[in-house]
């Protein structure tokens, strides 16, 4: 099951059907023929003028910098027009919408898709596109807007179906340039280019994430106790390499011995009790006792 969330779009607001530089001719005419008809004492130069000024107003359009449009002459397609000032003829010619020709944004988000591993996930995505042909975008297709919106949330839905989760989470990447390249084919015949595809975000359920999680600490335990186990293994094999080479030469075994309670005593004030029986094991006994009897001579 998968839900496929549709983001709003902001109402465009209707193109107004005159230009400034319409509007200004029209004034201009209208300006003209008062003034003329007072000159001349003749009023009809008024009604006159108002004839090319509302020519030129509704003749002359303006397309800013990064927009297109279609002229369209009692149907047929005349050809593209602009960017910057032209005319056509009212009543036969007319507009089709302005095509924006900057890099557009459009966002989509797939909810509740299973993977390839039956896993509910919810993936966030932006789709960066340009029209670089807007005749074939008019003429091409009815709202390229919508079409482009629409087979982006397909084409997510059908890639989330074919990786898996793991491969969803690593490898966000690669998903886009798959995204990025089944919608270049979809969308060039209508004069479209897909930019990139960027995966925002991969979201899975709560429990699912606790569990996962669970299961990274239970793997991370696990391998620090093998650690410890192979530590303790080394450990002992030096301590068995240590009690061959001491078993073989007691000396060694009483220097290390000796070693041992002068690492523990050498501090100020440090007292070690030594059981008498480990005394005579080390052959410290008659060492101590040698040594007391020359220090009380002396």
């Amino acid at each position: 099951m998968s839900l496929i969330s549709i983001p709003a779009r902001a109402t465009r607001p209707a193109a107004s059907p005159f230009s400034g530089p319409g509007l200004a001719a029209f004034v201009l005419c209208l300006a003209a023929g008062i003034f003329a008809s007072k000159q001349l004492e003749r009023p009809y130069l008024v009604p006159l003028s108002l004839l090319p000024g509302l020519y030129l107003l509704f003749s002359l359009k303006v397309v800013t910098q990064w927009q297109k449009v279609a002229v369209l002459r009692l149907g047929k397609y005349r050809g593209l027009r602009g960017p910057g000032l032209f005319s056509l003829i009212p009543v036969l010619d007319t507009l089709s919408p302005f095509v924006d020709q900057r890099v557009r944004v459009t966002s989509v988000s797939a909810e509740s898709t299973l993977t390839r591993d039956t896993v509910p996930v919810f993936v966030d995505a932006i789709v960066f596109w340009v029209v670089w042909n807007a005749g074939k975008s008019i003429l091409e297709v009815e709202d390229f807007v919508d079409a482009i919106t629409l087979s982006a949330q397909t084409a997510l839905r059908e890639s989330i179906g074919r990786h898996d989760l793991a491969q969803m989470l690593t490898e966000r990447e690669t998903l886009g340039h798959e995204l990025q390249r089944i919608l270049d084919q979809k969308t060039n015949p209508w004069g479209i280019t897909v930019l990139s595809v960027e995966i925002r975000d991969v979201k899975i359920p709560q429990a699912l994430e606790d569990a996962m999680s669970r299961q990274a600490q239970a793997e991370r335990e696990r391998q620090a106790r093998i650690i410890l186990g192979d530590a303790e293994t080394q450990i002992s094999g030096k301590f068995a390499e240590a009690a061959q080479v001491y078993r073989d030469n007691p000396v060694a075994l009483h220097l290390r011995a000796m070693n041992m309670l002068y690492e523990a005593i050498k501090e100020k004030g440090a007292m070690v009790i030594v059981p008498s029986s480990s005394v005579e094991t080390m052959g410290l006994g008659g060492t101590l006792a040698t040594a007391s009897l020359s220090k009380t001579q002396g």
